[in-house]
């Protein structure tokens, strides 16, 4: 009989190449891929919340009163916050004259004095045709079709984006509606000998993410009263919602931390012009709330939540920024709580084997 075995060269070489085929086909389907991976976190996320309300009422319905109350939280929030903001950019508008006359007697003076730069002279008035003649004598009127061209661009990025706004939430209703049958379909495909342990360990990640986002939720309560109340105590008048939305982009590592800060300084000198000591203060609430965030808040919270030292928590985030930068940073944590629990299993495993208890060693030692 012939061996019709496939050499392991020709075998090794199929292997790699259908992997290398995988990941371009993922690479080429990226942006169809995105928004159903999207949903799924969310369908995750949102899944505990629905599960609990769907022992009252139809799942479909406690979906339905989910999206109805992120959206009702949503518009609340825009209702409160527009107006706020409309009023600080007219408070803003009638600072401008202050802030062209210090550009005028101080800072143009300074590069005059100092420097070969020659800044044009601004005034509140003229403010829109210094601007305009700016563009006129640095662009040619050539220029306007690459403009159009590129607006044209944005606008189509802007549906698409749009279009991705309103399928994200019709891909996690379906991801929630059936999300128990496909748990069921994922379980039943598991070799039955493995069932067992992967099953006990990939419930023991789900409640490590799931302690993780709550553990997360409170670093970014507290770290937004942090922020609301320092400010508020220094006087300004935005204080209280740049606080609360510091607080809430700091689910990424320094985000919070960089919009707050820009937008605190703004704020300051719209209301206290160059108010070198309220400016510090404003700067001291920012270092003083990156300290609590990066040394007590996360490490105690997030650490003890997910299973991980201070240490470990610290370095997860600065490893994750060096690896994959923002994206690295902002899943540092929660890929750090699934490696834990899987690095104990094969801890727990390693110490189960012949070779760590010395029992190979020992056969050998005992034939010599």
């Amino acid at each position: 009989m012939i061996n019709q075995t496939i050499d392991p060269f020709f075998r090794r070489l199929f292997i790699v190449v259908t992997i290398v085929i995988a990941f371009v086909l993922l690479y080429l389907m990226a942006p169809v891929i995105i928004p159903f991976a999207f949903a799924f976190v969310l369908a995750y996320l949102f899944n505990p919340l629905v599960r609990k309300l769907s022992k009252y009422v139809q799942r479909w319905i406690a979906i339905l009163l989910v999206y109805a109350t992120i959206t009702l939280s949503m518009v609340l929030l825009l209702w409160w916050l527009i107006p706020t903001l409309w009023y600080q950019l007219q408070a803003a508008w009638d600072y401008l004259p202050k802030v062209l006359n210090w550009y005028n007697e101080v800072a143009r003076q300074w590069f005059v004095d100092n420097t070969r730069i020659r800044m044009p002279v601004l005034e509140s008035k003229g403010f829109s045709e210094t601007l305009v003649g700016y563009m006129q004598s640095h662009y040619e009127f050539s220029d306007a079709g690459t403009w159009v061209s590129q607006l044209l661009a944005s606008s189509m990025n802007f549906i698409n984006s749009a279009g991705l706004i309103v399928l994200v939430p019709i891909l996690t209703f379906y991801f929630l509606f059936n999300w128990d049958k496909r748990l069921h379909n994922w379980k039943m495909a598991i070799p039955a000998a493995y069932s067992k342990k992967v099953i006990t360990v990939a419930r023991e990640c789900d409640r490590a993410l799931m302690e993780f986002v709550k553990g997360q939720l409170l670093v970014m309560v507290l770290l937004g009263v942090i922020y609301a109340v320092q400010l508020q105590l220094i006087g300004l008048e935005l204080g209280l919602i740049i606080g609360m939305g510091a607080g809430i982009a700091s689910f990424v590592p320094y985000l919070g931390f960089g919009l707050g800060f820009i937008a605190s300084i703004i704020a300051g000198l719209f209301q206290f012009g160059l108010d070198w000591f309220h400016l510090s203060l404003i700067a001291g609430a920012f270092l003083v709330g990156q300290a609590a965030e990066g040394y007590v808040l996360q490490p105690l919270l997030l650490g003890d939540k997910i299973g991980l030292s201070p240490l470990w928590v610290i370095f997860a985030v600065l490893a994750g920024a060096s690896l994959l930068g923002f994206v690295g940073m902002l899943i540092a944590l929660p890929v750090s709580a699934v490696l834990n629990v899987l690095f104990r299993h094969l801890y727990a495993y390693y110490r189960s084997t012949d070779f760590y208890k010395g029992r190979k060693q020992l056969e050998l030692f005992e034939k010599k």
